[in-house]
């Protein structure tokens, strides 16, 4: 039994000396380095501008439907790359063809609704 919980000992001692680099890392950090705040350190940088007005602004909510979008189609890529491999292999073809088949049509159906909603159109 000691062997087998040899490797669970290798993991957690490998993590604990993880945890403690980083926290020595950090202590060091927040020891050695100068604390000076002045009113232009604690002023919001904003790519060399000088912040005008309040920080909260309003953002119209089609841009994140259309970011949604994009992370939809990018997982819907990265689920096909492998399906084009496997798909290759021998006795896998009728049934990832099948699979992608049911996999695009799902996605279809989403897109199809997206539209009939109107979320796709760019006005």
């Amino acid at each position: 039994m000691p062997d087998y919980f040899h490797g669970y000992a290798v993991v957690g001692l490998v993590a604990v000396l993880g945890v403690l680099f980083v926290a020595a890392a950090f202590g060091a950090g927040r020891l050695l380095r100068p604390v000076v705040p002045t009113p232009e350190k604690l002023l919001t940088y904003e790519c060399g501008v000088d912040p005008v007005g309040e920080g909260w602004a309003h953002t119209q909510i089609r841009y994140y439907v259309y970011a949604f979008l994009y992370v939809v189609f990018a997982v819907d890529s990265i689920f096909l790359f492998p399906w084009a491999t496997v798909f290759a292999e021998p006795g896998f073809g009728g049934v990832t063809l099948v699979e992608m088949f049911v996999f695009l049509g799902f996605l279809a159906v989403g897109i199809l609704y997206a539209w009939k909603k109107g979320v796709l159109a760019w006005t």
